[in-house]
């Protein structure tokens, strides 16, 4: 007798178990906010799954520590491993569970485990020969071990029945080595995706399926903004773990530990204390409690310690939880969030966590405590007189909308209006419009801030007024779009103003720029060659997707771009973005500075900007480094140097 072979039951039994992990696991998520399951999200896992995932799973990582890892290759690794455990599996359960399929269900299994082999052979080379400091250790790195031993237990259970070896007698001590092997395997990789490194598998699934911002899947669709919180609510922002929306948990819950983050996040490369993976294991570790969950082997929070122990405990605590420097060192540039595989949404983490520190606890660390305190008094960051915001442009006369009652394009002056670098850029702006001929006006003493400072820094009671406010503003007047130089601005008109009643066309000043030079009303405006690079805004490239129309405008000008490492849509910040200008929080280094690095490492002499938060901050780097100016600034010389033209702009009579 060699007795009945193991593999099927084995399977079968750590199904079982995996079914009571992912129950159990639930009931966790279920602790959070109820929201309605989107039960038709299950129909979209596999589109999904096979476009948004693979999307950013075959670009390389932000590192430079792992050149062998390259983003195809860990796609592929994925794709075997994944797909052949999953076939194997099924498989397993048909032929030794329930006998069906015979010699040809054998091979099949022998097969999907060669898928499995090729795709584990990848996962050894990354984690033994050439590890990435941003993989995470612990269970992942058994990970290897795991595979091989599945791949070993089942490929040598299937042999006999695939008839290319004699039968095993499972009843012998010899066999028993072998059984050991199966069942540590399968308590690794299917107990493992309930209560283990492999949770992702299935949580990364559901996560797909009940996403709490579908429409960042639909084709054409850039769903970035906020939404709105309810200053009616008994409790505003996140608190505890249990404050945030249940599929919020589920996501946290998908994380992978992969480190794509980590890799890109502009804070963590220079040293601030905040590592994007660690915060995700840090609000893990509060929604299951922190003994479940395993101790954390990846990276941490930079000069900072702690990590959420209770699942009802207050998150944001400098002894027993998150660090308050962690949460406030972030820039909501939405790098983690477009790295990230699992589609985990970091940024809305943030700022629901700092809603209740500023609008419950009031906690906002000082210096963005007292510029918030200026925006309730004036409607602007510097508790200037709104009069005020145009007086650089006291000599150009620009048309105010409130003497005319309409015009073609308002212009939105923001809050560069009363700084003096950002003065420079505005003036060049105006020039360039009255020489294309453009009907323009600027609201004056009317336009308040846009109020998205205060809103990345969780005072969503004062974006909410600001908004209010400036969508009455705006519905007095007839204008066709707004066009403005501030990416910030361009975010909160046109892509969060919607859901509190305003919808308004908003181009940013390149993208208008841009369209002015193809219909030929700027001249052709080659300049001197520089050796130049451009520096993408977040909130203009992750955000809104603009890239091209500025490297259209700087090839325009005769200008090649010398690209850095991270740009595009890949961009890293400037480090003024989320209010950390303002909160200041320190760290080993300042991100304007790290971010000098990347451009002196493309030997330009010249760094082009479309944003003045991102020239303040590179402006503030301590000399010798690249010259900062904006795309307008330098189409405005160029079209000057290319010869005198009448300036033509239309006033009201």
């Amino acid at each position: 007798m060699t007795g009945t072979n193991p593999a099927g039951w084995m399977v079968f039994a750590s199904l079982l178990a995996l079914a009571a992990g992912l129950a159990w696991r639930a009931t966790r998520w279920a602790a959070g906010r109820s929201q309605p399951i989107p039960w038709s999200g299950l129909l979209q896992v596999p589109r999904r799954y096979l476009v948004d995932v693979h999307h950013v799973v075959s670009q390389n990582p932000l590192t430079t520590d792992d050149e062998d890892d390259t983003g195809e290759r860990v796609a592929r690794m994925h794709m075997l491993t994944a797909g052949g455990f999953v076939a194997a599996t099924l498989f397993v359960l048909l032929r030794h569970l329930l006998g069906v399929g015979g010699v040809v269900t054998a091979w099949l299994i022998l097969a999907s485990l060669a898928a499995m082999a090729v795709g584990t052979a990848i996962e050894w080379r990354r984690r033994r020969r050439r590890k990435a400091a941003r993989l995470s250790g612990g269970g992942f790195d058994r990970l290897p071990w795991s595979l091989t031993a599945f791949i070993v237990f089942f490929g040598v259970a299937t042999l006999p029945a695939a008839g290319i070896t004699p039968a095993i007698s499972w009843r012998s001590i010899a066999a028993w080595p072998l059984l050991a092997v199966g069942i540590w395997a399968c308590a690794e990789l299917y107990v493992g995706m309930a209560l283990g490194p492999m949770k992702h598998a299935l949580n990364g699934v559901l996560h797909l399926a009940f996403h709490p911002r579908p429409q960042r899947f639909e084709p054409g669709v850039r769903d970035t903004a906020l939404q709105p919180a309810d200053l009616e609510a008994d409790k505003i922002g996140a608190e505890t773990a249990a404050d945030f929306d249940w599929n919020r948990l589920l996501g946290f819950d998908a994380c992978v530990q992969c480190g794509r983050c980590e890799a890109a996040c502009p804070a963590f490369e220079a040293g601030l204390p905040l590592n994007p993976k660690a915060l995700i294991q840090d609000l893990v570790s509060a929604e299951m409690g922190g003994g479940v969950t395993g101790e954390y082997r990846g990276q941490g929070h930079p000069d900072r310690q702690g990590r959420p122990q209770s699942r009802h405990g207050a998150l944001i605590d400098a002894d027993a939880g998150i660090h308050p420097d962690t949460l406030w060192a972030c820039t909501t540039c939405r790098a983690c969030v477009a790295e990230c595989p699992m589609m985990i949404e970091h940024v809305d983490a943030v700022v629901d966590m700092r809603r209740f520190q500023t609008l419950e606890a009031g906690a906002t660390p000082a210096k963005g405590a007292a510029v918030l305190d200026e925006l309730r008094e004036s409607d602007n960051m510097s508790g200037r007189p709104a009069a005020r915001r145009a007086d650089w442009a006291v000599d150009l006369k620009i048309p105010v909308l409130a003497e005319r009652g309409s015009c073609d394009v308002l212009l939105w002056m923001g809050e560069g209006a009363f700084e003096r670098r950002n003065q420079r850029t505005l003036r060049s702006l105006v020039k360039l419009l009255r020489r294309a001929g453009v009907d323009f006006a600027i609201l004056g003493a009317e336009e308040a801030d846009c109020g998205d400072l205060a809103r990345r820094l969780g005072d969503e009671a004062t974006f909410q007024r600001l908004a209010a406010q400036n969508i009455a503003t705006l519905d007095r007047y007839q204008f066709n779009e707004i066009v403005t130089a501030d990416p910030h601005v361009l975010q909160a008109l046109g892509q969060e103003y919607p859901a509190l009643g305003g919808h308004y066309k908003v181009r940013h000043h390149t993208t208008f720029l841009s369209r002015l030079v193809v219909e030929g009303r700027l001249p052709a405006a080659a300049g001197e060659a520089m050796a130049l690079t451009y520096h993408d805004p977040c909130y203009l490239g992750r955000y809104n997707g603009e890239t091209e129309a500025p490297r259209k405008l700087l090839e325009h000008m005769g200008q090649s771009v010398t690209e850095m490492h991270k740009s595009g849509e890949r961009s890293s910040c400037c480090g003024s973005g989320g209010g950390l200008s303002v909160t200041d929080i320190p760290g080993r280094r300042r991100i304007a500075d790290v971010r000098m690095e990347h451009v002196a490492a493309t030997g330009a002499q010249t760094v082009a900007v479309a944003c003045p938060h991102c020239a303040t901050m590179l402006e503030g780097v301590v000399e010798p480094r690249a010259e900062v100016v904006d795309i307008a600034e330098l189409l405005a010389n160029a079209v000057e140097a290319a010869g005198p033209a009448e300036e033509v702009w239309r006033e009201s009579a």
